[in-house]
């Protein structure tokens, strides 16, 4: 049976690599999603553009690292 497909843009990949953040929401948004990569990502086949390979690459130099890794 064929997993269903998901697109990751680059804010995920952001919210699954930054640092612990101190606003609430974004804090609340690192958590889910740090909890849906632990738990759920491997039922899905997982996709992501060369678009967002590019937007991760630019910025902080060792946070486009974590993002690229």
């Amino acid at each position: 049976m064929t997993k269903p497909s998901v697109y990751l843009e680059t804010s995920f990949i952001s919210y699954l690599t930054a640092r612990p953040s101190r606003d609430l929401i974004v804090a609340g948004h690192q958590a889910i999603t740090a909890e849906w990569w632990e738990n759920r990502r491997h039922e899905f086949e997982l996709f992501i553009s060369p678009v967002v390979i590019e937007e991760a690459k630019l910025g902080d130099p060792q946070a486009a690292a974590k993002r690229r890794d």
